[in-house]
């Protein structure tokens, strides 16, 4: 049976050697717009690994439409860095093509050096808190011609094709959405006036590039957005691009500001098929499918099912650049999957740095990380099997160092495991068995149940060692706090304790809001549950909303600090800030503990006292470092590396590549 993910497709003429589609990301890799050997590096990279079909970006068309971390295509000074990227890219296998966008009212001022930024409306964004200029007719007619004009420039540089992106609540959407678009003249008003800018764009762009040469646009296949457009007429306006002269469209969902999840690890793997499906019904091009597709089987199933013709897969390719080849060749098990957990790849924009990875550390570094061959291999003793242990091996391992990995415990992954068990983080546990593969195929030899001591390094004798013991949780000086019913968090996570039906969870950071949910869902129907009730008619669809949201469990999360969930990551913490409302969770902020007794917790809260009644207490207030062989270590005059939670507790992310910087620097 032929691999549907592995079928050649043509568009306009143009034939992609598979369906895997590299849409555009914002990377942040520009340098005053021009392309920077960085970014020709990374892309290269996820040539090599197989993708069919690379699209960068996005890219300016004026100086208001993005800033200078952008690729720039809005003057001819930038062709020669557009062809070297397109030359890098077809030279390793891929097709490629340039997304070309104008931000709108998405732009920011300080990143125009104080220019206003511009929409169809003068309505103020909630991402930026800042209203926008109107712009005039002769405006947008200027904008018009300087998308064909960027769209000449990409042709010129030798891309295979230009994309132009029409949603996401950047400027072509801001015209087509009545939410955004409150215009009286031709650009607005009914629907023919709204979708008029995007389809102008599309005729000038076709009228520069010809009528051979491939042209994609990537729109919204739902807003997401009270007040927004419709499914209905985004249908209708991809009806519309293709009558245009569009050659194939990619289905991206949500806005900016939308309130719906798009891209974390809650959200789940494929499920925006649906909006493709829904377009690919109504035209006759090619429909690419979007959002959370990060494994071959999610991948080929949407295909062969009819939903779509390609798949955008786009931070999957930054965990994993070989993902395509791998699935290619039937080495799918051997992929690292994308987490969905922004914390490099989305939440580093907010902070103006490069786009980084938490799966894979030589995201964005594939030239300064790579890892060369010693000339003389030594015996490395890596001491723990958790993020940092696994990783560090891993590197260390690819040197071609001899590497023994020693776990006290009878399994790899440490705190991995935690941070899995919440409802909507399972890809975590996907993490740690991916690492736990890497660490097989590397070669390492893995000792479970191991303890590390004085003896056993005089023994061992190893050249060098990496210690990777983690942390523990912190057990704080609360009177009450060794009571029976007072459990720790992880002992929560990992199921190892009865839980009452009051719950107070101590501690309102990210492992405190991830076990109060976890502790929240209990009771309440799972998806399956709710699609059976759903269609048989059996409750109605307010009802199940409650059953899905309302458990057997009350809940109520302390803590001493104003905000709760500060360490989570920017993308991450808005979703879950908006699950423990949903599910009910209570929270108390700013509130001390005084005592746990037998039935209550007792707090202050802005010098008031309150009695919260308890079954079960939960500590969730950190981790301390676990450190216990550094003396020993450094007493037998071995050389060492400290890495992950046994320096300093800190993010997965760091402990990935704190492990990775030890493994390969050794020797």
């Amino acid at each position: 049976m032929r691999d549907p993910l592995f079928q050649p497709i043509i568009i306009n003429g143009m034939e992609v050697k598979n369906r895997i589609f590299m849409p555009a990301m914002h990377l942040n890799m520009a340098g005053n717009y021009a392309v920077s050997d960085r970014l020709v590096d990374f892309y290269v990279e996820r040539a090599r690994g197989g993708a069919g079909m690379i699209t960068v970006g996005y890219a300016t068309v004026d100086e208001r439409s993005g800033n200078p971390g952008n690729i720039g295509a809005h003057k001819d000074l930038y062709i020669p860095g557009l062809t070297r990227l397109a030359t890098a890219i077809r030279d390793n296998g891929a097709r490629s093509s340039v997304q070309l966008n104008h931000a709108g009212r998405y732009n920011h001022s300080m990143l125009m050096g104080g220019k206003q930024p511009v929409a169809p409306s003068p309505i103020a964004s909630r991402l930026t808190r800042e209203t926008p200029h109107e712009l005039d007719i002769a405006e947008i007619e200027e904008i018009i011609s300087r998308f064909a004009q960027a769209a000449g420039r990409v042709k010129e540089a030798g891309f295979d094709a230009v994309e132009i992106l029409s949603g996401t609540g950047y400027l072509i959407s801001e015209f087509l959405s009545p939410l955004t678009n409150k215009r009286d003249d031709r650009y607005g008003g009914d629907f023919e006036g709204r979708i008029r800018f995007g389809l102008e764009i599309i005729a000038a762009v076709r009228s520069t590039v010809g009528s051979d040469f491939p042209l994609l646009v990537r729109m919204n296949g739902n807003e997401f957005m009270k007040g927004g457009s419709n499914r209905k007429e985004l249908q209708e306006y991809a009806v519309r691009l293709a009558e245009a002269g569009v050659n194939a469209l990619c289905i991206n969902v949500g806005w900016h500001e939308a309130q719906v999840p798009q891209i974390v690890t809650e959200v789940p793997r494929g499920v925006f098929g649906y909006l493709a499906r829904g377009i690919k019904e109504c035209v006759s091009i090619p429909v690419i499918a979007s959002h959370r597709i990060n494994d071959p089987d999610v991948a080929r199933e949407m295909i062969a099912d009819g939903l779509c013709d390609m798949v955008a897969v786009g931070r999957a390719l930054i965990a994993d650049p070989y993902f395509p080849e791998k699935a290619r060749n039937g080495h799918e098990g051997n992929i690292v999957h994308c987490v969905a957990c922004g914390q490099g790849c989305f939440d580093n924009l907010f902070k103006m740095k490069a786009v980084e990875c938490l799966c894979n550390p030589r995201a964005g570094y594939e030239r300064s990380c790579a890892i060369s061959k010693t000339d003389t291999p030594l015996n490395i003793t890596v001491i723990g099997g958790g993020a940092a242990g696994m990783s560090a091996a891993i590197a260390a391992a690819e040197r071609g160092h001899r590497v023994t990995l020693h776990e006290a415990g009878d399994h790899l992954g440490g705190q991995l495991l935690l941070a899995g068990a919440p409802p909507g983080r399972e890809e975590f546990l996907e993490l740690a068995a991916d690492l736990e593969r890497q660490v097989e195929l590397s070669g390492v030899t893995v000792v479970f149940n191991s303890s590390v001591d004085a003896r056993f390094l005089k023994d061992a004798r190893p050249d060098a060692v990496v210690l990777a013991t983690g942390g523990r949780p912190i057990a704080p000086p609360i009177p009450g706090s060794d009571l029976p019913h007072v459990v720790q968090a992880w002992d929560v996570l990992t199921e190892s304790v009865a839980i009452g039906k009051r719950v107070a969870v101590i501690g309102g950071g990210a492992v405190g809001i991830e076990t109060a949910l976890l502790l929240a869902e209990k009771g309440t129907l799972s998806g399956e549950a709710i699609k059976f009730l759903l269609v048989h008619g059996a409750e109605s669809v307010e009802e199940l909303y409650g059953l899905a949201t309302k458990g057997s469990k009350k809940v109520t999360v302390i803590e001493m600090l104003e905000e709760l969930g500060k360490n989570f990551g920017k993308s991450t913490r808005w979703g879950m800030m908006q699950d423990v409302e949903r599910y009910g969770v209570m929270t108390r902020a700013t509130a001390k503990v005084i005592e746990i007794t037998a039935d209550c917790v007792r707090i202050e809260c802005e010098g008031a006292r309150e009695d919260i009644p308890t079954d079960t207490v939960v500590l969730a207030v950190g981790t301390r470092s676990h450190n216990p062989l550094q003396d020993i270590v450094a007493a037998s005059g071995v050389p060492f590396r400290v890495v992950g939670d046994a320096v300093q507790p800190a993010m997965v992310f760091d402990a990935i590549h704190q492990g990775f910087t030890a493994g390969r620097e050794i020797g």
